[in-house]
């Protein structure tokens, strides 16, 4: 049982900059493709951007592309987040799969994923 951990989130204010990190409890990620995604109140989750398990191949959604950057390494997946603006606050959740699907089905299609973090909340506000 692959067990996810999210951290780093926070209350930001407009313009900050936060990293996010997903380890796995007792293994490394190597073998997962991950993703980040996220969900606001009222809206459902959608993803975020997500990073091949050989970390070849990567994906932003529109409203996050050149803000964002994800990355990993063996046992870590990061998302540096920058210039956050108030329609970035959500909960954000990392997930992963291990079978071999393109990062964009990754992240357009969350419900394909098989493993999922408890998430955290990231605030951006004045």
């Amino acid at each position: 049982q692959l067990q996810l951990v999210e951290s780093g989130g926070g209350l930001v204010q407009p313009g900050g900059s936060l990293r996010l990190s997903c380890a796995a409890s007792g293994l490394t990620l190597d073998d997962f493709g991950i993703g980040f995604y996220r969900q606001a109140p009222g809206k459902e989750r959608e993803g975020v951007s997500c990073i091949s398990n050989s970390a070849d191949s990567t994906y932003y959604a529109d409203p996050v592309k050149g803000r964002f950057t994800i990355s990993r390494d063996k046992t870590t997946v990061y998302l540096q987040m920058n210039r956050l603006k108030p329609e970035d606050t959500a909960v954000y959740y990392c997930a992963a799969t291990n079978f071999r699907v393109s990062v964009q089905a990754m992240c357009v299609v969350p419900a394909g994923m098989d493993w999922w973090g408890k998430g955290t909340l990231v605030t951006v506000s004045s």
